[in-house]
């Protein structure tokens, strides 16, 4: 997920750098909301996984 979110990120920097603007913010906004997603889901599995007594998986 953090992958897709990094290429969204580089799309809309492609599409900013060639003047397609409305399509650049599309990119960037979807970008925003993955990482957001990501890092709510990658806090809930670090407190789960200390609740359990497990490390954390890398």
């Amino acid at each position: 997920m953090l992958r897709l979110a990094i290429s969204l990120l580089l799309l809309s920097v492609l599409f900013a750098v060639f003047g397609f603007g409305g399509v650049a913010s599309s990119f960037a906004g979807a970008a925003k909301l993955l990482f957001w997603v990501f890092i709510v889901l990658f806090a809930i599995s670090a407190i789960v996984s200390v609740l359990k007594g497990k490390a954390p998986a890398i």
